[in-house]
C-alpha cells in the first residue's frame, strides 16, 4: 500500500525525522489559510497524487504570498495530471500540500528497503539527488551507495556515520545525519514498510539536514498490525479492480492487454500469462484466486474481469489439489449465467476430480470452450479473442 506525501511526512514527524513546516488543504480557501498560518517567506505548492515526476508535470510550483498559494490551488485542485508513472490516463489531484519552501544548498537521494537478494534492509544514497535514481544507476552507478543492515541487531551508529560521510555530512552536519538515519530505520521496521524514498533529502542554508519529499510503500500483509496506516489507504488512488478484487482476498493487478485469467497458484498465473503472450495474445490481468476459492468467489472474480471493457476473451486454469475441479467448474457455470458473458471462455481443468468437472461443463449448456493442456487453452483463447475483436 501506498500513501500519499503528506501522510509519509506526517510518520516521518513521529520519528523524529525533520520536514519542512506545512499542512493537507483541499481547497483554495484551505491552502491560503495554511500558508497563512506558516507565515514563511517562500512557500510550495504541491499535487498530492501517487506517482512521481510531479514537478515536472506541472503539480509542484512556488510561491511567496498565501493569495498565490490559494490560487496556484485552484488551478491544481480537481485538474488531471500526467506523468511518467501515470500512464497516459493521469491521476486527479484531490488535495495539495502548502509547506514552507527552504532554502536549498545541496539535494541528495536516501532510501530504506527490502534487499531481497540478501534478505536485509539496506540503505540506497546518493550525492545525486532530486533526480530519478534509476538515471543514475543507469548513468553513473558508482554514485550510489549501499548498506546493508542485519535486522537482528538492527542498524548501529557507525553505518549512520558511513552513509553520512559518503553523502558528505560530516562537521556540524554530522549529528543531525546520523540521527536522520537512525530515525529512518526505526521508521522502516516499526512500521512494517516495504520502501522509505527521500528524494531529495537536502541540505538547508541553516546547514539543517531535511527530508524535502518522502514515499512510504507498506507490506500490505502486515497491514493488520497498523490500522492508522491502513486508514490512509486512498481507494482514489488505486485500479477500481484491483480494489474490489481486495475485497474478496483474490489476488488481481490489471494489465493493458485484452486476454482476461482467472488462475489458482502465483506461479501458473505468471506462466498462463507468458504462454498466452507466447502464442500472440496479450493478458489484461493477473488474477490468482488462491486455493480454497467458492462459488462467490469465482462469481466475483468474473464480474471484476467483465468491468474491463477491453477484454476480448477469458482464459481459466485450474490445477485442482486443494481446490477440486468439480467444485470451480460448479462455480464457473454459475459465474457465466449470472453475469451473462458476452465473450469467449476457455477452460483448462487438470487434477483432483477433473473427469467430473469436464462433465459439469459440458452439461451446463453454455458455450464454454474446453482445452486439454495449457497450450492448447492459450492458442485457443488467442484466437477466440481476435474472432470476437
Amino acid at each position: 500500500m501506498n500513501v500519499h506525501e503528506y501522510q509519509a511526512k506526517e510518520i516521518l514527524r513521529r520519528y523524529n525525522v525533520p520536514i519542512p513546516a506545512g499542512s493537507v488543504a483541499a481547497t483554495p480557501a484551505e491552502a491560503e489559510q495554511v500558508a497563512r498560518d506558516l507565515k514563511a517567506s517562500k512557500l510550495v505548492v504541491k499535487i498530492q497524487i501517487h506517482a512521481g515526476g510531479r514537478g515536472k508535470a506541472g503539480g509542484v510550483k512556488l510561491c511567496n504570498t498565501p493569495a498565490e498559494a490559494g490560487q496556484l490551488a485552484r488551478t491544481m485542485l480537481g485538474k488531471n495530471f500526467v506523468t511518467h508513472q501515470t500512464g497516459p490516463q493521469g491521476k486527479v489531484a484531490r488535495k495539495v500540500l502548502v509547506a514552507a519552501a527552504p532554502v536549498i544548498k545541496r539535494e541528495l537521494y536516501l532510501s530504506v528497503l527490502v534487499d531481497r537478494s540478501v534478505g536485509r534492509p539496506a540503505f540506497l544514497a546518493s550525492t545525486e539527488g532530486g533526480v530519478d535514481i534509476e538515471t543514475v544507476a543507469a548513468k553513473t552507478p558508482e554514485k550510489i551507495i549501499k548498506e546493508v543492515i542485519d535486522p537482528a541487531i538492527g542498524m548501529q551508529a557507525y553505518q549512520a556515520r558511513k552513509i553520512a560521510y559518503a553523502l558528505d555530512l560530516g562537521g556540524d552536519q554530522l549529528p543531525g545525519a546520523v540521527a536522520l538515519l537512525l530515525n529512518l530505520y526505526r521508521a522502516f521496521m516499526e512500521t512494517d514498510a516495504a520502501l522509505i524514498e527521500i528524494n531529495p533529502l537536502i541540505v538547508d542554508d541553516a546547514n539543517q539536514v531535511i527530508a524535502l519529499d518522502a514515499k512510504f510503500s507498506f507490506d500490505d500483509n502486515a497491514l493488520y498490525r497498523h490500522k492508522d496506516i491502513a486508514a490512509m489507504r486512498d481507494l482514489n488512488e488505486e485500479d477500481p479492480r484491483e480494489v474490489a478484487a481486495s475485497k474478496h482476498n483474490l489476488n488481481y493487478i490489471g494489465l493493458d492487454g485484452d486476454i482476461a485469467c482467472m488462475v489458482n497458484g502465483a506461479g501458473l498465473a505468471m506462466a498462463t500469462m507468458d504462454i498466452i503472450k507466447h502464442y500472440g495474445g496479450n493478458p489484461a490481468n493477473f488474477l490468482d484466486v488462491g486455493g480454497g476459492a467458492t462459488q462467490e468467489t469465482v462469481t466475483e472474480a468474473f464480474k471484476i474481469l467483465c468491468a474491463d471493457k477491453n477484454v476480448a476473451g477469458i482464459l481459466v486454469n485450474i490445477f485442482g489439489g486443494i481446490m477440486k475441479c468439480d467444485v470451480i467448474a460448479t462455480g464457473i457455470v454459475g459465474a457465466v449465467r449470472e453475469v451473462k458473458l458476452t465473450v469467449p471462455l476457455v477452460v483448462r481443468l487438470e487434477g483432483t476430480n477433473v473427469d467430473l468437472g469436464k462433465k459439469i461443463l459440458k452439461d451446463s449448456g453454455l458455450p464454454i470452450i474446453t482445452a486439454d493442456g495449457l497450450a492448447d487453452a492459450a492458442q485457443k483463447v488467442v484466437a477466440a479473442s481476435k474472432k470476437k475483436a
